[in-house]
């Protein structure tokens, strides 16, 4: 068995630079959404933004969290895992309402990027994480790249989303071209 709190140990680093880029553009988000607050929303941009912007604030959530909890002091690998795991399996079923939640919007059309970035990948970051659990007492070492590689895959659909969603409000909503 390898020294659990050196495996750890060793990850320090990572999760102080990835947690932190995570809570600066969850604070990020809010600015953003303050600031197009002004504009008008229907029912149908309400519902557009459960399924495009919320999700981004959640993976970023996930990414802060995920970093909060593999820098605690830690005796062992056994407890985190099951944390992790549950953090993976919650993703899954939060893949599932994402999905649901662009199918039932009628603000935008999402084409196969969308798709790409709001659901399969975040689904397979989340399976990656939920997976590593299982695997965590077999693999110690090697389940803390796939834990590591789904923070930074949620951090990454995040970034992506996020931009996405802004350069949609600021070259299409307001300067008033159709929406596609």
């Amino acid at each position: 068995m390898i020294n659990e709190v050196t495996l750890l140990h060793g990850w320090e680093s990572f999760y102080v630079i990835v947690g932190s880029s995570a809570g600066a553009l969850i604070g990020l988000q809010f600015v953003v959404i303050t600031l197009i607050a002004e504009m008008p929303l229907s029912r149908s941009d309400a519902q557009a933004g459960e399924a495009f912007a919320t999700p981004s604030v959640v993976h970023f959530g996930v990414v802060l969290l995920l970093s909060a909890v593999l820098s605690a002091p830690w005796q062992g690998m056994g407890k985190v895992a099951i944390l992790w795991g549950l953090v993976g399996h919650g993703g899954i079923v939060y893949s599932f309402i994402v999905t649901r939640r662009m199918r039932k919007q009628t603000a935008y059309k999402p084409v196969l990027e969308d798709w790409l970035f709001h659901v399969l990948l975040p689904l397979v970051a989340y399976a990656m994480l939920a997976a590593s659990a299982y695997a965590a007492h077999s693999y110690e070492r090697g389940v803390l790249f796939f834990v590591a590689a789904s923070a930074l895959l949620l951090l990454f659909i995040g970034i992506h989303n996020a931009w996405d969603a802004v350069t949609y409000h600021v070259f299409v909503r307001r300067r008033g071209k159709p929406k596609s």
